[in-house]
């Protein structure tokens, strides 16, 4: 039976649905919505992930309430392909300090796939991404953007979740001060670069367990109502067969998503 949750701190009030699993792998490269559920009957500020009324805006400290119903996930949660990783992650938080975000866009990368940085085998960068599932890996791209993965499958796989956009929850001011943009507009965490920029990490943080706590962390949160399915990004030197994979999943309806859109869909 689905139920809407409805948490609510002094200073901020979130609308979550936590329905049933809703992810059923089917192909190799695709994944479908098993069940629909009704849309929440509030409003939600179009350039936020979170709901406001009158009495409440976004948090700047972190509450108690929420650490509580949201704990942080067991490395159990991440022992599985990279395809079924993937849309799970859809929903959930991520924590550094006093910064927190909801993942609204994600990338599943697999072994022998020909986009996946596992493809020419272990080495001193890629290392982290054949270690067990539930590990952040952390690499630069163009010698500029902190890209963050969630390493998923038991150890030797050599898998990988990109985690592509984010909403702000918690910590505006520090998102803003570390991407230099005084923004609460989408174009603040629409990309892997700024969700790294935003999180404050590096290559440092490769390897680093997201299920301990201390540090950069990933944290249960709500499964969405819907999902988007699409071709990944910037891959365009793999085969085509990868290249066309519906590997790139979004919460749809969000605004916290990363261009191009027009080749996201219902799956």
């Amino acid at each position: 039976m689905n139920k809407k949750k409805r948490f609510q701190n002094p200073r901020k009030t979130v609308t979550i649905i936590n329905p049933t699993r809703i992810i059923h792998k089917s192909t190799p490269s695709t994944a479908i919505v098993r069940d629909s559920y009704p849309k929440p009957k509030s409003r939600a500020n179009p350039n936020t992930h979170y709901q406001e009324n009158d009495e409440t805006r976004p948090t700047t400290s972190i509450s108690t309430i929420f650490l509580e119903k949201n704990p942080i996930l067991s490395s159990d949660f991440y022992q599985i392909d990279a395809l079924d990783l993937a849309p799970r992650l859809l929903g959930k938080y991520l924590k550094n300090d006093d910064v927190v975000l909801q993942i609204t866009e994600v990338e599943a990368y697999r072994p022998n796939d020909s986009a996946c940085h596992g493809r020419f085998g272990i080495t001193a960068r890629t290392a982290p991404v054949f270690g067990p599932g539930g590990h952040a890996y952390v690499y630069l791209c163009y010698g500029l953007h902190n890209m963050l993965n969630v390493v998923a499958d038991n150890e030797g796989v050599g898998a990988a979740v990109l985690i592509r956009s984010c909403a702000p929850v918690c910590g505006l001011e520090t998102i803003q001060q570390r991407r230099g943009l005084k923004s609460d507009k989408p174009v603040l965490l629409s990309g892997p670069g700024k969700v790294g920029q935003a999180l404050g990490i590096s290559t440092e943080w490769s390897n680093h367990p997201l299920f301990t706590p201390g540090g950069l962390e990933l944290l249960d949160g709500p499964e969405p109502e819907r999902i988007l399915v699409g071709p990944r990004v910037g891959i365009e030197y793999a085969s085509p067969e990868h290249v066309s994979a519906l590997w790139r999943f979004a919460i749809a309806g969000s605004p916290w998503i990363s261009a191009p859109k027009n080749t996201l869909r219902p799956p």
